[in-house]
């Protein structure tokens, strides 16, 4: 892992977005626009990139799914890749916002492992190149919490009242009160969804705060007990905090998958499955994975990690081991409940 105060990434992406848009027009051939998550890429590798085919990249980040959603359905952005998770992928898919990608352009995709491969939002590969993977699980401080961290329902005991960290994401903190409830995170019965939310409303005394990427430092200074986070994000905070440890709670959770896409609205295809294929070069892939702590599908990139963490089942967990995980499914036409449950839970 590089661990070099990952708080200023932020503000140097800015920096340099700012810097590539004043001077592409006369130190590149050309210019891309990515949209991508934020703390996820090495920013030595957009350098790298440019050098290499003398592309300016514009690089802005987004905070969730939905956001990114909004800003490309809206027509008022041109990005050239986004990095989407599964569920985003099949409505962009379905709703016409994606351009095929020309795998023969994409030489690189061969290092992809077969399991990432085929996956259901894209059963045909045409429009998505695997990026990382991984689960939601429970971080929680060794020094802090005293009780096995096995279950989901640690998170709505009142011994961590305002120690506790929830995802500011509907799908994800949703997904949390529906395992619970042993009900599937993909429901579309009104009742189960209606069940979550009064159990997300009855814990959110005990909430400290409905985070987003500044729970690292957080939990990193010791400011809460527990929280809900994504795997890699787990890496990171465990590499700087040896009192934190993670957990993936009996009930099941969720399975996800980020990959790179081309918006319809790209206007330079061309670099965009270069920027793609630059990305799956087995040194960049490994700095990548490297810095941000995320599980990579790329099989060379995976062995040059270190063997502790790829051994590690709670982060690199084997297919066998994901029985009790679950996908999100695009639900663009029941998502209006999922709103209003979330607009509820906040607003209690």
């Amino acid at each position: 892992m590089k661990n070099l105060g990952k708080i200023l990434l932020v503000g140097i992406l800015i920096l340099s977005v700012s810097l590539t848009i004043t001077g592409c027009s006369k130190k590149y051939e050309t210019t891309i626009k990515v949209y991508n998550w934020g703390d996820y890429i090495d920013e030595e590798v957009i350098t790298q990139f440019e050098e290499q085919y003398n592309i300016g990249v514009i690089y802005d980040i987004f905070a969730t799914n939905e956001d990114m959603y909004v800003k490309l359905s809206s027509g008022g952005a041109d990005y050239d890749v986004a990095f989407p998770s599964d569920y985003m992928i099949k409505r962009m898919i379905d709703e016409d916002m994606l351009l095929p990608i020309d795998l023969n352009n994409v030489p690189n995709y061969r290092h992809i492992e077969d399991r990432f491969k085929d996956l259901e939002f894209d059963p045909s590969n045409e429009y998505s190149v695997p990026y990382m993977w991984g689960t939601v699980g429970i971080l929680y401080n060794k020094t802090m919490v005293d009780d096995p961290v096995e279950s989901w329902e640690i998170l709505w005991d009142e011994k961590y009242a305002k120690q506790i960290f929830m995802l500011d994401s509907q799908r994800d903190s949703i997904a949390v009160a529906l395992k619970l409830l042993g009900y599937s995170l993909n429901t579309r019965n009104i009742e189960e969804l209606e069940e979550a939310k009064e159990l997300l409303i009855r814990q959110k005394p005990l909430v400290l705060a409905y985070v987003g990427d500044e729970v690292k430092d957080k939990m990193i200074g010791n400011e809460a007990a527990l929280a809900v986070v994504w795997s890699g994000d787990a890496v990171y905070m465990m590499s700087e905090n040896p009192d934190l440890e993670y957990a993936i709670p009996k009930e099941g959770t969720n399975l996800w998958f980020d990959s790179m896409v081309i918006p319809k609205t790209s206007k330079n295809k061309e670099a965009a499955e270069k920027f793609i294929n630059f990305m799956l070069e087995t040194e960049i892939a490994f700095k990548n994975a490297d810095y941000i702590g995320y599980a990579t599908p790329h099989k060379e990139a995976r062995a040059m990690l270190d063997e502790e963490l790829t051994s590690d089942k709670t982060f690199y967990p084997d297919p066998e081991d994901l029985t009790n995980t679950e996908v999100f499914k695009d639900l663009a036409d029941f998502l209006p409940e999922y709103d209003r449950i979330w607009t509820e839970v906040k607003a209690n």
